[in-house]
């Protein structure tokens, strides 16, 4: 059966698309499948000129004839014809389509351009470190020179008390107690950087 005898109505004349939609509107599922039969093919080639992707054309182009389906009743012929009215529905839904694909995109650069900088969290950690190495320095420039040599040697170079006092040619008792003055002086000052 050709889309013309398809397309008949009362009296064996075709009914036009302004024609269609007002059944539409009303709910004949009938007057639909000849709308969609008529329109289909113009909606689908204004969708795949503004996508430009068939596969997402050919979903746009779904969703603009279900919408024709539910909003048939929002058609007013007294403004222009049903197939300008159908292929508004779909210029408008394919520019929403690149539009929202467009935005998709570009959010996705600007996280990925926030990936590659320093997290906000890394520099603050940088910048509190840095504060807290100064204020280690002036509490150990408030040792005496004997306190900072152990404290130096066993913490920062990583010798062992015994270690220590081999190398100061001291007893492991007098660098036991040095350390232990000394890290008493250094907790104190460092109590106060808190």
């Amino acid at each position: 059966m050709n889309r013309a005898a398809r397309r008949a109505g009362r009296g064996g004349r075709a009914l036009e698309a302004d024609e269609l939609l007002v059944l539409v509107a009303g709910g004949d599922q009938k007057a639909f499948e000849d709308l969609y039969g008529l329109v289909s093919g113009p909606v689908y080639g204004l969708v795949r000129r503004v996508v430009r992707d068939p596969a997402q054309s050919e979903e746009v182009a779904q969703e603009v004839l279900l919408e024709l389906w539910r909003s048939a009743a929002r058609f007013d012929p007294g403004r222009g014809s049903a197939l300008s009215w159908v292929l508004t529905l779909a210029h408008r839904r394919a520019v929403d389509r690149v539009r929202s694909a467009r935005a998709a995109g570009e959010r996705e650069q600007r996280e990925a351009r926030r990936g590659h900088g320093p997290a906000f969290d890394q520099v603050a950690e940088e910048v509190e470190a840095g504060l807290e190495r100064e204020w280690v320095r002036r509490c150990l420039d408030r040792l005496t020179a004997l306190q900072r040599q152990s404290v130096t040697l066993a913490y920062y170079d990583g010798y062992t008390y015994r270690e220590v006092a081999e190398r100061l040619s001291l007893p492991l008792g007098t660098v036991k107690t040095r350390m232990r003055d000394g890290l008493t002086r250094l907790r104190e000052c460092l109590g106060g950087a808190a």
